[in-house]
């Protein structure tokens, strides 16, 4: 793991998005000092505490894994990171913004399940030409 870059990442998100060490910690469940160090490059998170700092930065606990060489980088664009990271729109626009984002996931999720259960591969009013 590189300790360094992962930590730089998680500080920059944090700054980002406009949080204190103090708010992302509380979220996070880890004490302001550990955090720091963790932004710093001193200490080595586990795969728990990177979810934890995730969930509070808002962003995927994928994304940290990748910067931590935790897992490989799959090219999946983090939309949620980017809604997040954009200066040019509310907080309220964010949530709203994520909020249908993950709802047309599931969605999709949903219906790819469903489609390969029933074996057909097609929704209903499909046709083929």
């Amino acid at each position: 793991m590189n300790v360094r870059k992962v930590g730089q990442y998680i500080r920059n998100q944090r700054t980002n998005a406009r949080l204190s060490l103090k708010k992302v910690s509380a979220v996070a469940g880890v004490s302001i000092p550990y955090l720091s160090q963790v932004e710093r490059g001193l200490r080595k998170p586990s795969a728990d505490i990177l979810q934890a700092i995730a969930k509070a930065l808002r962003i995927s606990s994928e994304t940290l894994y990748v910067q931590a060489g935790m897992l490989e980088d799959r090219h999946v664009p983090d939309v949620t990171a980017v809604v997040l990271g954009d200066p040019s729109i509310t907080e309220r626009q964010k949530q709203a913004l994520i909020q249908i984002y993950d709802a047309f996931r599931e969605e999709t999720g949903s219906s790819r399940s469903r489609r390969k259960s029933k074996g057909g591969g097609k929704k209903n009013g499909d046709h083929q030409s």
